[in-house]
């Protein structure tokens, strides 16, 4: 017997357009955040915009649109100067986390078998979301104010990276940026019965859910560690392998364009962040010398700090590759701004100064004008789709020239006694010839100079 499904929660949007942001700008990075509400599980039903100088101190909004923001929700449109004792919202999450452990997705609760269409309608948003990161106070008012829960950016991106979070080290990353979001954002509730509850006779309940916080983060960075010495070995191992890095704004088709180049079984989906985890695998069909790709954590403005902080070991495959994809979505009005953050965050890693291409990407969505328009300003990049196997093969070439031009050919020597590692050869360099003397097998080979330096130390008699 098959079940209607449970109608998704509704939210509002809040943005304040700065004088130093366009009126495009500001409805792309509204757009923006809808589709991450949207990710996140919520129907964008309303917007609540106001042009400021600055953003309002107290409430993010100044009165007028604050009271026209209550009127979505069902809130008073003030602050309340007796509800200092509320219990905030952040803090319920913690409580419900503690008791709900590592769950993937959290459980919307169905509706009742009796509600219909006509109270689905009438129903009021019950999320508040800013495009903006809130302090605790700013936080709180809107709360109040509104009647709503509260969110801003930092904690939905915090949210939907918690949702996605697949490996073990994905979901230890996340929980340290989730944590480090939340724990400022714990307020003390009302009453003083939690007070007198743990080690200090004087401890509120905030102030010890804080040292729980502050002992998980411990325990998480410890074994984050442990696993991130591990995928050191593992890049050490690799480094004298030919390594390419997809990097790019979140959807900007990374993914898509991982599995075309090898064949491999990797999430593709049309969300923002549905790939956390770094994957690595080999360019097919296969060369000699074997190239790896791997792609990385999609990019966002305003990416939290801890976020990209938590996510360094992942981008550190950025980093040490030996080539960078920038991926850009180029039927995206604001390509321009996305690849500033990818090249951003980039810089903020070190990673700048590693060779890269530009690759325009979804280009079948684009007209053959808006092509030409393109290789025009950035003649030196690739205008593809992730779906047109001409496309791909022309990428795959240009990776494959990209190495070659860097390799050099050179003679080797195989001792008989040395014959079961002859793959040791094949795996890094690509052998053109060979021949049998009384030294044993001669190949002339094509590689680069580490590698040809490394096999010559390791067949030397």
């Amino acid at each position: 017997m098959s079940k209607s499904s449970s109608p998704r929660p509704l939210a509002v949007l809040v943005g304040v357009q700065l004088p130093n942001i366009s009126d495009i700008e500001h409805a792309a990075d509204l757009a923006e955040l809808g589709r991450l509400v949207h990710t996140l599980g919520y129907d964008v039903v309303a917007t609540v915009t106001q042009r400021r100088e600055g953003v309002a101190s107290g409430t993010v909004l100044g009165t007028g649109k604050l009271k026209e923001l209550a009127s979505l929700t069902g809130g008073r449109g003030t602050v309340p100067s007796g509800a200092q004792g509320r219990k905030s919202k952040a803090r319920e999450r913690w409580e419900n986390e503690e008791e709900e452990a590592q769950e993937e997705e959290p459980v919307v609760e169905p509706p009742e078998a009796e509600a219909d269409d006509e109270a689905r309608a009438a129903a009021k948003p019950t999320v508040v979301v800013v495009d903006h990161e809130l302090s605790p106070s700013q936080l709180s008012n809107l709360e109040r104010a509104t009647g709503a829960q509260v969110l801003d950016r930092t904690g939905v991106i915090v949210d939907i990276f918690h949702r996605h979070a697949r490996s073990r080290e994905a979901r230890m990353q996340v929980e340290i940026a989730r944590l480090n979001y939340l724990a400022p954002r714990m307020r003390e509730s009302t009453g003083s019965r939690e007070r007198q509850q743990g080690r200090g006779a004087g401890d509120s309940a905030v102030e010890l859910d804080r040292r729980k916080i502050r002992d998980r983060l411990a325990e998480l960075r410890e074994g984050l560690a442990s696993i991130q010495q591990d995928q050191a070995q593992r890049r050490y191992a690799r480094r004298d392998q030919l390594r390419v890095a997809l990097v790019g704004y979140t959807n900007a088709g990374k993914s898509s364009l991982m599995r075309a180049l090898t064949g491999s079984e990797v999430l593709v989906a049309d969300q923002l962040f549905a790939t956390l985890d770094t994957t690595v695998r080999a360019l097919h069909p296969e060369t000699r010398p074997r190239v790896l790709i791997s792609d990385t954590v999609g990019f966002i403005q305003k990416l939290p700090h801890d976020l990209v902080a938590s996510f360094r070991s992942t981008l550190d495959e950025a980093l040490e590759a030996s080539l960078l994809l920038y991926v850009v979505d180029a039927s995206d009005s604001t390509w321009e701004a996305q690849l500033e953050v990818t090249r951003g965050v980039l810089r903020e890693i070190g990673a700048q100064s590693v060779p890269s291409r530009l690759l325009f990407n979804k280009a079948d969505r684009l007209s053959a004008e808006a092509r030409e328009a393109l290789l025009q300003r950035h003649p030196e990049a690739l205008v593809l789709s992730a779906h047109a196997p001409d496309d791909v093969a022309a990428l795959r070439q240009s990776v494959i020239e990209f190495f070659e031009r860097s390799m050099v050919e050179a003679d080797l020597v195989i001792p008989y006694a040395h014959q079961g590692r002859i793959s040791e050869v094949y795996e890094n360099a690509r052998v053109l010839s060979e021949a049998f003397d009384e030294n044993g097998r001669r190949l002339k080979v094509k590689a680069l100079p580490a590698a040809i330096s490394k096999l010559t130390r390791a067949f030397e008699t």
